[in-house]
This record gives C-alpha cells, sequence and structure tokens, in this order.
C-alpha cells in the first residue's frame, strides 16, 4: 500500500491518509459518487475530481507494476536478470525509464547488431569505443574472414554495434527527449495527388504547415494528425539535428584519431537509424495523448453541461421533427414521457398543407392538454416553429426548439426497439425529441455517449480513454440529480451507483411485475440486488410520496437514524423536520459525532432537510430567434442576433441563431481579455446575444462576437 499510495501523493499533492482511505473504498468496490458523497470522514472530504484522479493514478500505479513482472519474467528467462538489475526495474515509478531498462534486452527481430556480433566483430567494436588506436584500419583486417571481405564492411559491422550500445544510453535518450520537448517542430507537407480533393478542402490550411510540436493547440494538432491518415498530407518532427548530434559526440568522443572519426559514423547512424525515427515518434504520441486529454476535457466539460440541461419536468408535451418532403412527424406524450399518439402533416412544401396543419395541431393540444410544444432543431425547424408561433391556443403553451443531436442514433438503437417495437423511427425520433424536453438526463443516457456531437475530434482521440471519461461523467450526473426508481428507464437506472445493466433490468422487471416500490427498504427484494449494491445505490433512488419522507430525500439509510435522534430531541416527528429551516438551525450537529458520522455528513443531512430532493437543474427558459432570419444570405455585419450556444472546443464556442450554419466565436472574440478557458465565459445552450462580425457564404463560415 506505501508504493501506491506514494506514487499517487507525487501526482496529486493529496494526503496519504486521503489516497489510503479511498484506495481502500475503492477495493470494496465503492463507486466514485458514493465515497465523494457518503464517506466524505474518511476520505478528508475530498469532491469527485479529486477521487477521479485517485482512480486514474490508482491504475497507472497498477498498470506499471503489471509491466514490471512482465518485464522481470522475461529477463528471468533470458538468464540476465541480476540482482541489481532487479532494484532498478522494481524501484522506478516512470514507464518510459522502464522501458529504457529493459531496451538492451529487448530483442524483438534480428538486428544489424546482432549480425555483426555473430560475424565476431563485438572485440572490434570495444577497441574503438576505447580511442586509443591510432590506425584501426590494421587491426580491423585480422577481422577479415567469411562473410567479411574488406576492412570497410569490418569497420561497418562494428560500426553497427556501437550505434546500438549509443541507443541503449539512457543519458543519450534522455538529451534527445529534452531536445524534442523543447525545439521540436512539427511539419507537413501537401501530397499533391490528393491536393484537390474536395474533402481535402478542409484541411487546406496545414497543406505545408510549421509550428513548435509543444505548443500546438490540441485542437490543430488533432486535424493535422487526421489529415494525414486521409492521406492529403504527410508529418514529420524536425529538430536542429546538427546541434543534437553535435551534443552527443561531446558526450563520447574524446579523441582525435581515426577512433573517433568512426564513432563519429557511429553516432550519425544511430541518430538518423534509431535514436530519431523511434523518439521522435515517441514525442508525437506524447503529444497526441496531451492533445487527446485535453479534447476528451472539453467533451466532458460539454456532456455535463447537456446532462444537466433544464429539464421542463412532467408535463404533456406535443412533439415534432420538423421535415419538408416527408413532412413533420408529430407525436403527443404524457407527464412520464408515455406515447399517447403520434400523425405526419404536411404544412411545408412540396405540399403546402399549412392550414390542415394548424387544425391539427390546435385539435391535438386541446385534446390531449399539451401545455408546452417541442420543436427539433433540424431540416424545417424554422419554418415549423413560425407556423406554431402563428396559432392561438385555447390554454398557454410554452413553445421549445430542442436539440436532434444523436436522435436518430437513438432511433434506431435497440432501447428504442424495445421501448417501441410497433413504430418506426421516424416515431421513436419524435418522442426521443419530446423527452429531451421533459428530461434531458433521462433521454440523453440512451444514446451513446460521443454520439451527442458536443465535443471537437472525438473520433480521432483514444477511444478507450474517450468512453471511461464519459461513463464517468453520465454516472456522475446521474447521481448528481438522483433518479426515480418507480419511473426511470433500465438505461437510466444502469448509471446508478453500485446498480450497472443487469440489476437496472432486474429493477425494472420487478416493478412490471410488482407495480411501484413504497420505500427504500423495499429495493431490497430485487433479485440479486445485495447488500453492497443497495449500500451503494439507494441513497441516489428516490421513491416519491413514500411514507418516510427521507425516501425521496439523498439522506443515506444509514443516517436514517441520526435524523430520528434529531427529530426526537427537538420533539418532532421526522416530516415535521422536512422543510423546517428554522427548527433544522437549532440542532446542535456535534451532539451527534460519532467515529463514523463526521460534521460533512452531519451538515449534507441539514442542507437535505431543508429542501429534499432538491433538483440541481435550472429550470427550462423559453427561447426565440430572430424571426428575420432564415438563411445565411440574411446576415449581415454588425448585426445583434439572439443564439444558443450548441457546441464549446478550446478555440471558441458555437452558437445556433437559428439557421442551419452556426456560427463561431472565436476565443479572442469571447472577452476583451485573455482566455483561458472557454467554459469560464459560456456554457453549453446558454442564451447569449452576439454581433455578426463576417459572413463567408461561399464556405459557410460565420465569425461572431459575444456581446456583452
Amino acid at each position: 500500500m506505501t508504493a501506491i499510495v506514494n506514487f499517487i501523493a507525487t501526482k496529486t499533492q493529496l494526503s496519504d491518509v486521503s489516497i489510503k482511505n479511498t484506495i481502500e473504498l475503492l477495493n470494496e468496490d465503492c463507486t466514485i459518487p458514493f465515497i465523494s458523497r457518503y464517506r466524505k470522514e474518511r476520505t478528508g472530504n475530498l469532491d469527485e475530481v479529486q477521487i477521479g484522479d485517485i482512480v486514474k493514478y490508482k491504475e497507472q500505479f497498477e498498470a506499471l507494476e503489471k509491466r514490471k513482472l512482465t518485464i522481470l519474467k522475461a529477463l528471468e528467462e533470458q538468464g540476465v536478470l541480476s540482482s541489481d538489475l532487479r532494484s532498478k526495474i522494481e524501484n522506478t515509478s516512470d514507464i518510459t525509464v522502464l522501458e529504457d531498462i529493459y531496451l538492451p534486452f529487448k530483442k524483438t527481430r534480428k538486428t544489424k547488431a546482432d549480425k555483426a556480433r555473430q560475424l565476431g566483430l563485438e572485440p572490434l567494436a570495444k577497441i574503438i569505443m576505447s580511442q586509443n588506436a591510432n590506425d584501426i584500419e590494421s587491426i580491423a583486417f585480422r577481422y577479415i574472414k567469411g562473410e567479411i571481405d574488406s576492412v570497410q564492411a569490418a569497420l561497418e559491422g562494428a560500426n553497427h554495434i556501437i550505434a546500438e550500445w549509443i541507443n541503449e544510453r539512457t543519458d543519450i535518450r534522455n538529451h534527445i527527449r529534452y531536445q524534442l520537448e523543447r525545439f521540436a517542430l512539427i511539419e507537413t507537407k501537401v501530397n499533391k495527388s490528393k491536393k484537390d480533393d474536395d474533402h481535402a478542402q478542409k484541411f487546406q490550411d496545414y497543406f505545408d504547415w510549421s509550428e513548435s510540436l509543444n505548443r500546438i493547440p490540441s485542437h490543430r494538432l488533432l486535424a493535422i494528425l487526421r489529415a494525414e491518415s486521409e492521406g492529403f498530407i504527410k508529418v514529420k518532427i524536425e529538430l536542429d539535428h546538427d546541434r543534437v548530434l553535435a551534443k552527443i559526440e561531446g558526450r563520447i568522443i574524446r579523441s582525435n584519431n581515426a577512433c573517433a572519426a568512426q564513432i563519429e559514423k557511429a553516432i550519425k547512424d544511430a541518430y538518423k537509424r534509431l535514436l530519431l525515427p523511434s523518439l521522435s515518434n515517441e514525442a508525437l504520441q506524447a503529444a497526441k495523448e496531451k492533445a487527446d486529454d485535453a479534447a476528451i476535457s472539453v467533451f466532458a466539460k460539454n456532456l455535463k453541461q447537456l446532462l444537466l440541461g433544464s429539464p421542463l419536468g412532467e408535463k404533456r408535451v406535443l412533439a415534432i421533427d420538423p421535415g419538408f418532403r416527408t413532412g413533420c412527424k408529430v407525436v403527443c406524450l404524457d407527464a412520464q414521457g408515455g406515447l399517447l399518439y403520434n400523425e405526419t402533416i404536411y404544412p411545408h412544401p412540396p405540399k403546402n398543407d399549412s392550414t390542415g396543419a394548424i387544425k391539427k395541431i390546435s385539435s391535438l393540444a386541446e385534446a390531449y392538454q399539451i401545455e408546452a410544444i417541442a420543436i427539433g432543431n433540424g431540416t424545417a425547424s424554422r419554418e415549423t416553429e413560425s407556423l406554431i408561433r402563428k396559432i392561438h391556443f385555447k390554454n398557454e403553451i410554452q413553445v421549445f426548439v430542442v436539440s436532434e443531436a444523436g436522435a436518430s442514433i437513438y432511433s434506431a438503437s435497440k432501447i428504442a426497439r424495445e421501448e417501441f417495437p410497433n413504430y418506426d423511427v421516424t416515431v421513436r425520433g419524435s418522442v426521443s425529441i419530446g423527452r429531451r424536453l421533459q428530461d434531458p438526463l433521462a433521454e440523453l443516457v440512451k444514446i451513446e455517449a460521443k454520439s451527442i456531437g458536443v465535443g471537437q475530434y472525438q473520433h480521432d482521440v483514444d477511444q478507450s480513454k474517450l468512453k471511461s471519461e464519459l461513463d464517468r461523467v453520465v454516472e456522475s450526473c446521474v447521481n448528481a440529480v438522483g433518479v426515480n426508481i418507480n419511473t426511470a428507464s433500465k438505461s437510466l437506472l444502469g448509471y446508478v451507483s453500485g446498480i450497472g445493466e443487469k440489476l437496472a433490468e432486474n429493477i425494472v422487471n420487478y416493478r412490471d411485475e410488482n407495480g411501484a416500490f413504497l420505500s427504500r427498504a423495499a429495493i431490497k427484494k430485487v433479485p440479486r440486488l445485495g447488500n453492497k449494491a443497495f449500500e451503494q445505490g439507494a441513497a441516489f433512488l428516490r421513491i416519491k410520496d413514500a411514507s418516510n419522507p427521507l425516501d425521496d430525500s439523498a439522506v443515506h439509510p444509514e443516517s436514517y437514524s441520526v435524523v430520528e435522534k434529531m427529530a426526537k430531541s427537538m420533539g418532532k416527528q421526522v416530516k415535521e423536520l422536512v422543510g423546517n429551516a428554522e427548527v433544522l438551525r437549532k440542532i446542535d450537529l456535534k451532539k451527534y459525532c460519532t467515529e463514523t458520522v463526521g460534521l460533512p455528513t452531519l451538515e449534507d443531512i441539514i442542507k437535505e432537510l431543508e429542501k429534499p430532493g432538491l433538483d440541481i437543474r435550472e429550470q427550462a427558459k423559453v427561447f426565440t430567434f430572430n424571426q428575420n432570419i432564415k438563411t445565411i444570405s440574411d446576415l449581415r455585419e454588425g448585426q445583434l442576433l439572439p443564439g444558443i450556444v450548441n457546441n464549446i472546443t478550446n478555440f471558441g464556442c458555437f452558437v445556433d441563431i437559428g439557421i442551419k450554419e452556426s456560427g463561431l466565436i472565436h476565443v479572442s472574440n469571447l472577452s476583451d481579455s485573455f482566455v483561458k478557458d472557454v467554459n469560464e465565459h459560456v456554457h453549453l445552450h446558454q442564451q447569449v446575444i452576439v454581433q455578426v462580425l463576417s459572413v463567408d457564404i461561399q464556405r459557410k463560415r460565420i465569425q461572431l462576437k459575444l456581446h456583452k
């Protein structure tokens, strides 16, 4: 335990006790949301981000230890594992250092140096490296035999051995790494045979590009690497080779004789053939990993904002998936998102039956007591919104434009087929649009996170890392909000702490067979849901209108007895404490502290009792685009327009201004001061006012400025 705690402590600067206790909880199969919310005393009040860092570095440490065991086993099998070598391997805490130690023994194929050794040239290589011989050609002459038919062949073979020795020197490898880290340039050249390809044009900025590798922004590096993978450009890493070679020569050559000349040749060979290809690729991979992390971080922030988007709540919704030729798919949903009715209307070209469409929408709104209308933001969205706003409804109905991102993926998914086996993809897509308005989180968890479309280059980053981080974000959001166990889908339940896919299915099946859960205690009756799963998940599962009001709160069942003691001491029933801020403020929390329950937990309990089950999300707000702007041709420089932030990247944010093309607010146009993090200035789905800076109709590019 000491080794892993020390490893994580150097990476995070967290206390040893917090790290140790958190690792113990993780090893007990506790989840991040559970640990951060209900084990604050043990962790020292660590938040989800800090616990997530411990998880990340714990995995790194375990991967390092696994690699060490593999290397030790390989060296034992080779019969070269000395006690000194074992000690070096066991005591390293860096994967790069570990691989450098292993490098001299790592032979995947026969090298030029191996062949030279077989021909008996290692003694000659050692003589050259001693740098004492003046007439090295005479000495080399003695090695002419068999395949070695000349002095030149002998010297060349010896130099291959020397080149390998140089390649294996850690100090030289680290020097080149330093040079690459500080001074390397990433350079590109266009592939002339593909230069005029239509798809290549979006990469034309990088046809002949040069930039410092350690300063290139993540989005630009990922764009360049994508352009290379698609064959439009060639990428190489450049250094001041003469300067690097001079430094290596200064470390090795200490004479001015014939041996020095041979070593100089070996150094150049080692650098060009072995060191540079390997280490420049390593540097590029490190830059790619850094870019991946930055892109994944942006995606994670965007996803969190999207998932925690404002819910309309349990309202009856009419949802429309707009279209021209194929019509607008209309569905009516009850307050819980159940499908009541579906139909197709044709208000737009080529049929232009706007009169019939208005009548139909009016009658549906009255028949199903519709409280809100959700319109997808895809093709024909503006025209459909304009039509709806002309209708005079008998009751007040709010109209919302809802993002369709990922709706088509949901509608064709296994989850959608299971939910609506008797309806086609168009109906399912409309239902998804309506449900997104009611509760974005509950609906969006049904779609693979990377398909929601709120990231940059998500298909180019490490897919395993991306999935892991996005799954963590979804889990965090679901548990932060809490889940109504009696209405939640299998997909939503699957993200609850300690539940997972199989138990979620069991919960839904049990609910279908036995009716609604009446208490948290009843959750234990679900097949295969044991004490551990109940401990991890119960506080995140809510029971509406339960006889015990704590069952619809974030108070953990393990703390119910504490609340009961508080109520008793105040001469109240538990239900009389709920929402009673005046009484709650009078409770002396120190009286209830024990070895396992401290002030952090007790303060959380009081906060929750003040506002039990409070949704942390903002309420949905109605928004209207400028009705005079229908296409990019309607835009003029200087116009002020309402818009909604629909994507955030490292280089700025994109804003939906109600037309097909989103506009870009570059980081330089977000603020008059330097912008370090775009998320500090805007958030996803934020309603903003923007100023049009420029419009490129041909390239369909719109430059905007955030208007304060």
